[in-house]
């Protein structure tokens, strides 16, 4: 296995405030693995909150025996290996397991979605996120969203309903709320939840702190519309507390280590009897193509990545209807790469 990494930093259009972080720009780690002359591409995203860097993504590359990793690929024990290394780095963990899907899908000539059993005619929308600001830079921000069919919204500061009402003067989209484990009181949480409703909110993505399950739960037994974990859920070990606590969870592939393991997430969730949001952080199309292999087997989609940044190096996914339309290529499909993009790695 030959082994290309290149740092790279993800400019983002505006800034991109959350509940308790702002940020104009996020670190990527794009790698390229390349097996028996066959390349695939993978991307680790690290937003500051999930605590990785550039730094610890190159020392857990290069504590890592490639080796390892010969065809056919076992991707249950690719994560378990490299879970052996060392706990955590889900985000460059997620790296190897794309490139390694890409990998995988070129060899058999067939698109990953076809092999997770995704069916392109169940795609669902996907959700372009605004951001915490200004009014002035809110109506800006529903501007740019032309051609998607739902908005995400950032909450959980004071301002919330001053933020839901210049949207709505402009746009009149349905909503999915994200509070980032902004709201503190469950009693005025389950208020705001039910006038959301009124507003056209059609789920709330971590109400309260991932650490407060009880509250959640109580938000979950009385809401009108799901209530997704996020941040209380990362990887598939996590799971098996939030069964009965929320009506949902929000995949993400730089949480859950990449595709396999989002795969399993996927359909413990569908065992449980729970809905699902697969999202994204800030991300090229590379990513973004991982994510929406898997998208058709989820409720939701929020993989708006390559919309909110300035410098994506490969072609955007197409959309049509705001829908992601998947074309049959092999692997992840990922278009418009660079040539010179890993030659000074």
């Amino acid at each position: 296995m030959q082994v290309n990494a290149k740092p790279y930093q993800l400019e983002l259009k505006h800034p991109f405030s959350i509940a308790k972080f702002t940020r104009t720009s996020t670190p990527l780690m794009l790698i390229k693995l390349t097996y028996e002359g066959v390349d695939g591409y993978g991307e680790a995203s690290m937003v500051p909150y999930m605590g990785e860097s550039l730094e610890s993504a190159a020392a857990f590359l290069n504590k890592i025996d490639w080796k390892r990793f010969t065809y056919p690929f076992n991707f249950k024990e690719a994560i378990a290996y490299l879970d052996e290394i060392e706990s955590g780095h889900p985000a460059i963990k997620a790296a190897i397991d794309i490139a390694l899907n890409d990998i995988n899908g070129k060899i058999l000539n067939k698109p990953c979605y076809e092999i997770y059993g995704a069916n392109p005619l169940k795609m669902p929308v996907t959700s372009f996120t605004i951001g915490i600001d200004t009014l002035e830079v809110i109506r800006k921000k529903v501007a740019d969203a032309k051609g998607f069919k739902v908005l995400k919204i950032k909450l959980g500061r004071d301002n919330d309903k001053e933020l839901i009402d210049t949207i709505r003067s402009v746009s009149n989209l349905p909503l999915y709320i994200d509070a980032n484990q902004g709201w503190k009181d469950k009693a005025q949480a389950i208020d705001m939840i039910y006038w959301l409703h009124d507003k056209g909110a059609l789920l709330i993505e971590q109400p309260m702190d991932k650490t407060n399950l009880d509250g959640n739960a109580w938000l979950t037994g009385r809401s009108p519309i799901p209530i997704i974990a996020d941040e209380a859920v990362q990887r598939l070990l996590d799971m098996d507390a939030l069964k009965g606590a929320y009506h949902g969870i929000n995949v993400k592939l730089m949480k859950s280590a990449g595709m396999y393991e989002a795969h399993q997430m996927i359909l413990k969730a569908r065992s449980f009897g729970m809905k699902v949001l697969i999202g994204c952080m800030s991300e090229t199309s590379c990513a973004t193509q991982a994510g929406i292999a898997l998208a058709p087997l989820c409720d939701w989609a929020d993989l708006d990545g390559p919309s909110l940044t300035k410098n994506n190096p490969f072609k955007s996914p197409e959309m049509v209807d705001g829908k992601y339309s998947l074309k049959y290529l092999p692997g992840l499909g990922l278009e418009g790469i660079p040539k010179d993009l890993f030659t000074c790695s």
